[in-house]
């Protein structure tokens, strides 16, 4: 991506939607998982729409733009002009289809990142943990910036939903050192600050106090959520 293209990206409604689909996310972390991780869908569809509605038509945004296509389709009963699926199974075998292509022939190149991206929260999505790993740690190593840090902070939250929270605090830690348009470091803070509670309650305080006192945003309000569970933990147990 050249420096022309990341300019563009800090301003426009990509940077925007991925921004927010983590902000929500932040608040209902519990359900992150079953969800598509951290947003990545969030990044996937406002991605590959402006990619294909704000740039000059290209052969790999031209076939990106055709796999959103698919993943906007509809269900059952036609509803033109969108594509349209006679089951749900379907539309996910050639959604998967048609994004691994792009992943296949354009490695590297951000069209290929958010094909990627959107192959990885699948895989996340039906259990396929390890395979999932294994795609963002590719995003994680071949793909453009900024896509690098959406593939770093769903591997972070895959390592916490398996324990593994010394893998998942040293990436989050390197988020904080180099935020990007996709992953602020207030969201990575936020993230840390969940990942270490547990372990060292004190930190975690230090590091969501700050986040709690910004201007009111979803991200100040899970941190004022966190700061609340970390008090609720270590008061003293109540006896009837």
């Amino acid at each position: 991506m050249d420096r022309h293209t990341r300019k563009e990206l800090k301003t426009d409604k990509f940077a925007q939607g991925v921004g927010s689909g983590f902000e929500f996310l932040s608040e209902h972390r519990g359900q992150a998982m079953r969800w598509g991780l951290i947003g990545v869908a969030v990044v996937v569809i406002a991605g590959g729409s402006w990619l294909y509605r704000s740039h000059q038509t290209t052969v790999r945004a031209d076939l990106l733009a055709k796999a959103m296509q698919i993943d906007d389709a509809t269900i059952g009963a036609p509803q033109p002009p969108r594509l349209n699926f006679p089951t749900a199974e379907d539309k996910e075998k050639a959604r998967i289809a048609a994004f691994t292509d792009v992943a296949v022939k354009y490695p590297g190149s951000q069209e290929g990142a958010i094909a990627q991206l959107a192959v990885a929260a699948a895989q996340a999505d039906s259990g396929k943990i390890d395979e999932a790993l294994k795609t963002f740690k590719d995003v994680l190593d071949k793909a453009p910036d900024p896509y690098d840090s959406v593939a770093k902070l769903s591997m972070a939250q895959i390592y916490n939903s398996q324990g593994k929270n010394d893998e998942a605090e040293k990436l989050l830690r390197q988020l904080i050192d180099k935020p990007s348009v996709f992953v602020s470091k207030e969201q990575a803070t936020l993230a840390l600050a969940q990942t270490v509670a547990k372990k060292n309650p004190a930190e975690a305080r230090k590091l969501l106090e700050p986040l709690s006192a910004s201007p009111r945003s979803a991200v100040s309000r899970a941190a004022v959520a966190e700061l609340g569970a970390i008090s609720a933990s270590q008061a003293p147990a109540q006896s009837n």
